[in-house]
């Protein structure tokens, strides 16, 4: 072919430097003309073939051009990043030099299409290469030795790197405490990590974060739900199992036969200072026996569920750091429950016990779903309940052995009754002032009154708390502003001033379409509106108290909320 061209030469105005490709392109023109040329001979068929043959392989050539722009557009960012010109992380890192070794396989891969045999060793270099970089992207090994389950029994709070810090407050609290806590076990860090090798999750895991956009909302959404069906669908390995379920044979020699359980989460990381992740992950309630491998894997998933994945992003928490231990906890017969803090979380000069309480489980607290009774207990001996708020309250959840957890209406005189006597509430005020003084911080506590009237401690770890404020406005006797009022009413959960343009959520898709610095507005304190937070002015809710997951995590945020502005969702409306 070089023969045939020694006397091709550039066109005027190409530079010099391409004239060997025009000249290969031209005599590719001229071969494919011979080409067609036999094939009018050999007939029409073999000049469809042709055409085919030279489509695909077009396209292939297309390909590799679309690939080689990606990659020469990804490495000028890096580039730019080199310069100081943009601020960039390990996150930064990892993805741009997964998006660059995706785009040159594809080069090699597209060049191998185009010249079967002739670029082949270029797939060994590119393996060469990545060998090369990996140390550089991956994660520095933890150690992952340990037992695979750990009883209550047996924990204590500087175990907390086995544990997570929920299950480790909990063993210090029974153990060394000797508080009345419910029986269970623990399914480790270790067994986090068994799980995710035997499944060989994790750098599939890594694979689709570093590949995704994660400043996109609806990119989120998908690859959440992506990675949690990767869990879910993964096999719990055999000797995790086998522990797993006679560490439970072995909490029903303690707690009774048939004993149902609570999984919860307890990742390392949680239930910190600053870092509560407060209801980021899942819980699941009432499990039988045979259940609980499945709920497993359902807690295990929640650390993808995109509440979770926006928190640590917001938090610049690394994925790798927060392997997801279990606690697996004996189910309580809870006539009443509910969430204390030893100290008031939105006015440090307050040094009341804040107790919120409802009838059955305290899951309508945390989930800010109802309203809730609140209780004020002063601190001076004796103790003494100065002010307290008793709410009409219409449901509460209980356990039932066939149906699990149960919603039901709360009817009669039992809706407007308190759901703590005030022994009751000074006992359990005794004991947040007593775990206040042992950790030597103020503390959220998570507790269950049962039907003998027994008080259990379910949770504790650190209160998250504001500063108070400078001075405290009341614009209730100006009448200058009656005539502006939109509704009267609320109790802060997170202090602070803001504006913005209302954007009402009443559902996931509304979620999607949350534009920055606007005031989230909606019926329910749930706590999946964590995940727009980060993007919210203010907050405003209809139902929820300051005991609730979602206030928590308002008040890590700095995000000023108001909760419980009885029809708010009928006065505020979009913009």
């Amino acid at each position: 072919m070089e023969k045939g061209l020694k006397g091709l030469k550039a066109p005027t105005g190409i530079p010099r430097a391409f004239g060997p490709f025009l000249c290969d392109t031209e005599s590719m023109l001229y071969r494919l003309k011979g080409f067609f040329r036999k094939g009018e001979k050999k007939g029409v068929e073999s000049v469809e073939t042709l055409r085919t043959a030279f489509k695909a392989r077009y396209h292939q050539f297309k390909l590799l051009l679309t690939a080689n722009d990606k990659a020469l557009e990804v490495m000028a960012e890096i580039e730019r990043a080199l310069h100081g010109l943009t601020p960039f992380g390990m996150h930064f890192v990892r993805s741009r030099s997964t998006t660059v070794s995706i785009n040159v396989f594809q080069m090699v891969k597209h060049l191998n299409e185009l010249s079967p045999k002739k670029y082949e060793a270029l797939f060994d270099a590119f393996k060469e290469i990545q060998k090369r970089i990996n140390p550089f992207l991956s994660s520095v090994a933890r150690p992952k030795e340990g037992p695979l389950v750990i009883p209550l029994s047996g924990i204590t709070k500087d175990m907390a790197d086995q544990t997570g810090g929920k299950m480790a407050n909990l063993g210090e609290m029974r153990n060394r405490l000797h508080l009345r806590v419910p029986g269970g076990f623990v399914i480790t860090a270790q067994a986090y990590h068994r799980f995710m090798a035997h499944n060989d999750l994790q750098s599939e895991i890594d694979r689709r974060i570093q590949a995704a956009s994660l400043d996109r909302m609806d990119q989120l959404y998908g690859l959440s739900a992506d990675i949690q069906q990767l869990i879910i669908r993964a096999t719990v390995p055999d000797d995790l199992a086998a522990t797993i379920l006679n560490q439970y044979e072995a909490l029903e020699q303690e707690e009774g036969k048939g004993v149902r359980v609570a999984l919860r989460s307890s990742a390392l990381g949680e239930d910190l200072v600053r870092t509560s992740f407060a209801g980021q992950y899942r819980s699941e309630l009432n499990v039988s026996r045979e259940y609980i491998l499945d709920a497993y894997k359902e807690i295990l998933a929640s650390k993808y569920g995109l509440p979770a994945m926006t928190y640590r992003l917001n938090r610049g928490i690394r994925d790798e750091d927060v392997a997801m231990c279990v606690g697996v906890i004996a189910m309580v017969d809870a006539r009443s429950g509910g969430v204390t803090y030893s100290r008031n979380p939105v006015n440090l000069r307050d040094d009341h016990v804040v107790i919120n309480s409802v009838w059955g489980l305290p899951k309508p607290v945390v989930d800010g779903s109802t309203p809730v009774d609140l209780f004020m207990v002063a601190r001076t001996e004796p103790l003494s309940i100065p002010a307290r708020e008793i709410r009409h309250k219409q449901q509460k959840y209980v356990c039932y052995e066939d149906e699990g957890v149960c919603r039901l209406d709360v009817t009669g005189q039992e809706a407007s009754d308190p759901s703590l006597t005030d022994e009751q509430a000074m006992q359990i005020a005794g004991l947040a002032i007593r775990l206040e003084a042992y950790h030597g911080m103020a503390q959220d506590i998570e507790w269950a009154v049962r039907t003998d009237g027994t008080v259990l401690l379910l949770q504790c770890r650190p209160l998250q708390e504001l500063q108070a404020p400078q001075a405290s406005l009341d614009y209730s006797a100006d009448p200058a502003i009656e005539p502006h009022l939109i509704l009267r009413g609320g109790t802060t959960a997170s202090r602070g001033a803001a504006s913005g343009p209302v954007f009402v959520v009443k559902k996931d898709m509304d979620a999607l379409r949350f534009p920055e610095g606007a005031v989230l507005v909606t019926s329910q304190a749930l706590p999946r509106w964590a995940s727009i937070l980060n993007r919210a002015s203010a907050l405003v809710t209809e139902e929820g108290s300051i005991a609730g997951h979602l206030a928590n995590v308002a008040r890590e945020f700095g995000v000023p909320a108001l909760f419980g502005v009885h029809g708010i969702m009928d006065v505020l409306k979009n913009g």
